[in-house]
């Protein structure tokens, strides 16, 4: 499909508001799904690596319920 110009690509006779909103409506998704779980494993890493440096530093705190 070639279009004249941009303006007639962002319209598309009409169809243009379904087409871009379907297109966003797919990705959005898909790059959140890439997104959240690489969030969650870098914050998870940051945790293990302070809980690391606790450790190392003899300041662990004692398990919730254990008798200390």
């Amino acid at each position: 499909m070639y279009f004249e110009s941009l303006a007639a690509v962002w319209h598309m006779d009409g169809h243009g508001f379904y087409v871009w909103l379907a297109y966003t409506l797919t990705v959005l998704p898909l790059v959140i799904m890439v997104w959240l779980p690489l969030k969650r494993m870098r914050q998870h890493w940051r945790w293990l690596q302070a809980e690391q440096r606790r450790v190392a530093a003899g300041t662990e705190t004692p398990a919730m319920g254990s008798d200390v």
